[in-house]
């Protein structure tokens, strides 16, 4: 056996590591493909990230067949915002052979070194502000929309190289069949009644615009303080806000105001996996047929952010916006949904979630680390 560590940049290489998942995932029923022109968006050094970022992708060829893929990540925003010589991998998938992972994270480790980073965190796709996480249990589930999802002998094969955990992120399950809970709906009618300059709205698409002002306002401020977070360029933000619009249900994000200003916002999406289960990473006439009818049939959803500015927070508008757009979910004839993620030292939040919400942690994402000694 020879294995051979290409850079996959451009050309053929470049379409083998885009096709590559089709290889891993072929007889798994709980993966979703994603959309290659998607994936081709997130690596095009034209995307707003890489206006502070750079990305090495390496392709690994065993007897000349694609076997394995890796992108080495250098954040430059991250890095002066939390003060680190941190490198990043992403986009990694691998056929079941150590040697062929071994090869891959040494390819990017390397390259990370040659740019002065100090240690390898990831797998980030391409940052915390995309998907992220590695899945380490509950491997007979599909992922909800922009999720991770993983064959179970990844953690192996990262851990084999050595990689250690840095930080677990939770996903929650909670069941919508049986209606708002009765604890969330208690405390949501004693926040409303406590908090005289409260007001709660969904997002009015009529002024998109503005509403994304809104966002602006709260994002960053809300999220400061969490670990491995990086505040978002205006661009990054329009960007992604371009990219949400089309897949946006209005009642199921919902604004938090005290006073008129703005205090805290929750976005949810309908779980588009179902959706993209049946496009097999193409948008073809046959494959948008059964996606539409998929669509007209949701059950779940996915809450992707729920964040509180800090001076607002401890008054629980957390869970009176929780508890419209879970009102929401009810009246649509919603089953099921997920919360995700949520660090798992971020107390808080886990009890709030789980005490209050009662959602059940079911899911976890894992990201790990590795030093240089030799740097």
């Amino acid at each position: 056996m020879t294995l051979q560590i290409v850079d996959a940049g451009r050309g053929r290489h470049y379409k083998d590591f885009i096709k590559l998942p089709w290889k891993i995932y072929r007889n798994n029923p709980y993966w979703v493909p994603p959309l290659r022109k998607d994936v081709s968006e997130l690596l095009s050094p034209k995307h707003p990230f890489y206006r502070h970022a750079e990305r090495k992708l390496f392709l690994c060829l065993r007897n000349g067949i694609p076997a394995g893929r890796i992108v080495g990540i250098v954040n430059h925003r991250h890095n002066e915002f939390h003060g680190e010589k941190a490198g990043f991998f992403g986009f990694f998938e691998a056929v079941r052979d150590p040697e062929v992972a071994f090869a891959l994270l040494d390819a990017a480790e390397g390259w990370l070194k040659e740019k002065g980073m100090e240690f390898c965190r990831g797998p980030v796709n391409p940052s915390t502000n995309e998907e992220c996480g590695m899945l380490v249990d509950n491997f007979v589930s599909p992922p909800f929309v922009m999720m991770t999802f993983n064959p179970p002998y990844y953690p192996k094969l990262v851990e084999g190289a050595g990689y250690l955990k840095e930080k677990d992120l939770f996903a929650y399950f909670f069941d919508a069949g049986g209606g708002i809970p009765d604890r969330l709906e208690k405390i949501a009618r004693r926040i409303r009644k406590r908090e005289k300059d409260l007001v709660v709205r969904p997002l009015d698409m009529s002024r998109f615009k503005e509403e994304l002002e809104v966002v602006r306002s709260i994002y960053n401020e809300a999220w400061e303080k969490n670990w491995g977070f990086v505040p978002m360029t205006d661009e990054e933000l329009d960007h992604m806000a371009k990219k949400l619009k089309p897949l946006v249900v209005p009642e199921m994000v919902s604004f938090a105001f005290i006073d008129g200003e703005p205090a805290g916002f929750i976005l949810s999406l309908p779980d588009y996996n179902q959706v993209l289960k049946h496009l097999n990473g193409r948008l073809t006439s046959l494959g948008i047929i059964k996606a539409i009818k998929a669509s007209k049939n949701f059950k779940s959803g996915r809450c992707l952010t729920l964040g509180v500015r800090e001076k607002f927070r401890k008054k629980g508008i957390d869970a009176i916006m929780f508890a419209e757009v879970w009102g929401y979910g009810v009246r649509s004839g919603y089953w099921y949904g997920e919360l995700s993620w949520i660090l798992e030292d971020n107390r808080i939040v886990n009890e709030t979630v789980t005490k209050i919400f009662g959602a059940r942690h079911y899911k976890t994402y894992r990201i790990y680390r590795k030093d240089f000694p030799d740097v």
